[in-house]
């Protein structure tokens, strides 16, 4: 019986998240992946504002915009566009 050969592929780095000034920065090693913002005062009750790809939004807390980040990363790298988008 002949044994199976494992090929070793390069993992990629888990993305993360790094703090910056008035905003969040969504890595996955030297790649920007997103961003959330903190909004202009005055803003309204919505402040932060997300980023990621060709998606972008509003949120009330940080934690819901840094969440928004994460899905919309997850869904534009397992799903394809609709209508040709990329």
């Amino acid at each position: 019986m002949r044994a199976k050969r494992r090929t070793s592929r390069k993992a990629k780095p888990k993305p993360f998240w790094e703090r910056g000034y008035r905003s969040h920065g969504y890595w996955q090693g030297r790649e920007n992946l997103g961003r959330v913002s903190l909004a202009p005062p005055g803003d309204g009750e919505l402040r932060y504002h997300w980023q990621a790809g060709k998606r972008a939004g509003r949120a009330a807390t940080l934690r819901e915009a840094k969440l928004a980040v994460e899905h919309a990363v997850l869904f534009g790298t397992r799903q394809l566009g609709l209508f040709g988008e990329e």
